[in-house]
């Protein structure tokens, strides 16, 4: 077992404070902090939830976009030993109803055009105590107290926290995976499990105190906490996090920042390969793309094109980060996700009785930690789901994946359904019962078909009531309001029944394998617009 030392994000910030306190440090849609000011700010925030009652172990929720806030209120949270809740801003209704009451969140800040969706669903959520907004509220939130962030803040003092007494295995945030049989679940993340996983990171991209990490992904996901909000605290440097990403802003964004990185999902790296030349894409001072998944040729124009080198060649998920990644100095097969990552990881590939299967051989991606508090810490409230994926004590993906003769390991198929578009994880159950729900619709299935620009595009597939006369547009437009924007779905079939195995479930195998029919109605198309919202 590894004997390196265990940490907390407080300590990584500390270190910061003590060594770099007044440098640059992270910027976040356009507004500088240093690490003292970040300290500052999020004093003031922590000292304000004290007061509002939060401590150790309490959740505190947040529905922001990538702004400031967001990084307050997560170092904010820590400071008191509370635990962070980044909740996706493209839920509303009971997608959001449901990460806020599983968490049993006590508060939650919330970005003023879309205090609508908290103001929605707050009557249902007996443990929420606050709400802070940010921003001039589109709607009142009436069921419980509203506060106004600027108002909080000015309040509070930025004197130091007193010490909440964190320790390495304590929870940071819980973030929430997509369900695929079931509702999404919290994934558990203890302080340490996040300082690694900015380590793995620097390693693997063999990060240098004068890099600039720029990035467009959410923070609501692990990877911007881990790459850009912590990772400058482990690796020296300074990150840009931007509010979303644009293909015509793109370079000059670069150019503004000074990026030396770039951390961003392959589906963007390929819009951006694609694109015209830029003005101002000469002279940047770009040295590594870290994106995945990169076909080939999206891989080559980054290194021709751009002179940019690329970092594809890895593999994880957010119960265990990174568990692949190639090696300094290695050239990835195609295809390949790296080599198991030995460091951190024991990882094995197996058969449903977990029993190793041989080399070239297709089964499940398992791994355990070499030291403690490195990967989640299981399931909110969910013991019996967190036992289910760590049978004979190993982590199992649910995953399926091969090694070649070279160690490389390659990502095959996903062993269980589940829908992943644009980097988002789609819960086919939330789903399937959000579109149930319409009263011209008796049985349906939403499965994945493949997308020409990597990862997936989503499907309904729907049985409807005899005499309905719902078209597929209407259909679509109709879950406009109910599901997150990158959930709707591309294409509608109406069957009239679903394939079936003896037991009555739905082969979605076979779905998946029909694609796109003659009878497939393509929203893209149809020139179908909506407003993202």
């Amino acid at each position: 077992m590894s004997t390196q030392p265990q940490t907390t994000v407080l300590e990584a910030l500390a270190r910061r404070l003590a060594t770099d306190p007044d440098g640059p440090y992270l910027e976040v849609d356009g507004v500088m902090y240093t690490a003292r000011e970040m300290d500052a700010e999020s004093n003031r925030l922590a000292h304000a939830l004290s007061g509002l009652g939060v401590g150790h172990g309490d959740r505190v929720a947040t529905l922001l976009e990538n702004r400031p806030e967001q990084v307050v209120t997560f170092f904010a949270a820590l400071k008191l030993g509370a635990i962070q809740v980044p909740v996706n801003t493209a839920y509303k209704g009971e997608f959001l109803r449901h990460q806020l009451a599983d968490s049993g969140a006590r508060v939650v800040v919330v970005q003023g055009d879309l205090s609508g969706r908290v103001a929605e669903v707050a009557g249902e959520l007996a443990g929420l105590e606050h709400c802070i907004v940010a921003g001039d509220p589109a709607e009142q939130v009436t069921r419980v107290p509203q506060r106004d962030w600027a108002s909080v803040l000015a309040a509070s003092t930025d004197a130091p926290v007193p010490d909440p007494g964190v320790r390495p295995s304590d929870l940071a945030c819980f973030i929430y995976t997509a369900g695929t049989t079931g509702p999404s679940k919290g994934c558990m993340l203890p302080h340490h499990y996040i300082v690694c996983l900015a380590d793995q990171i620097a390693r693997a991209w063999q990060r240098r105190p004068d890099d600039v990490v720029l990035t467009p992904l959410p923070l609501f996901h692990f990877n911007a906490i881990s790459v850009c909000v912590v990772g400058p605290l482990v690796a020296g440097g300074r990150a840009a996090i931007v509010r979303r990403f644009s293909v015509s802003q793109f370079w000059p964004e670069v150019q503004r920042t000074g990026a030396t990185m770039l951390s961003m999902l392959g589906s963007l790296a390929i819009l951006v390969a694609n694109a015209p030349d830029h003005p101002e894409q000469e002279g940047h001072r770009l040295r590594l793309c870290a994106a995945a998944p990169m076909p080939p040729d999206t891989d080559r124009i980054w290194r021709e094109r751009f002179g940019c080198a690329t970092f594809s060649g890895g593999y994880g998920l957010t119960e265990a980060s990174l568990i692949s990644l190639l090696p300094a100095g290695e050239v990835n097969p195609p295809g390949a996700a790296g080599k198991p990552n030995d460091h951190d990881f024991d990882v094995m590939i197996v058969d449903d009785d977990d029993l190793p299967v041989p080399v070239g051989e297709v089964g499940e991606i398992v791994c355990r930690p070499k030291r403690p508090s490195s990967m989640f810490a299981g399931y909110w409230n969910r013991p019996a789901d967190t036992l289910a994926v760590l049978g004979n004590l190993w982590f199992h993906t649910g995953d399926l994946g091969r090694l070649d003769d070279a160690g490389f390991l390659s990502f095959v198929d996903r062993k269980k359904d589940y829908l992943r578009r644009r980097g988002e994880n789609i819960s086919s159950f939330e789903m399937e019962r959000t579109f149930v729900a319409h009263p011209d619709v008796k049985d349906v299935a939403v499965h994945s078909v493949p997308s020409d620009v990597g990862e997936d595009d989503v499907k309904v597939t729907a049985v409807l009531q005899p005499g309905a006369t719902v078209t597929e547009e209407e259909l679509c437009r109709w879950a406009v309001d109910r599901v997150p924007y990158f959930a709707l779905p591309r294409y509608v079939e109406f069957r009239e029944d679903l394939p079936r195995n003896p037991v009555g479930r739905v082969l979605k195998y076979e779905l998946r394998g029909d694609g796109v029919t003659p009878t497939t109605w393509d929203r893209e198309a149809a020139g179908f617009t909506f407003e993202r919202r």
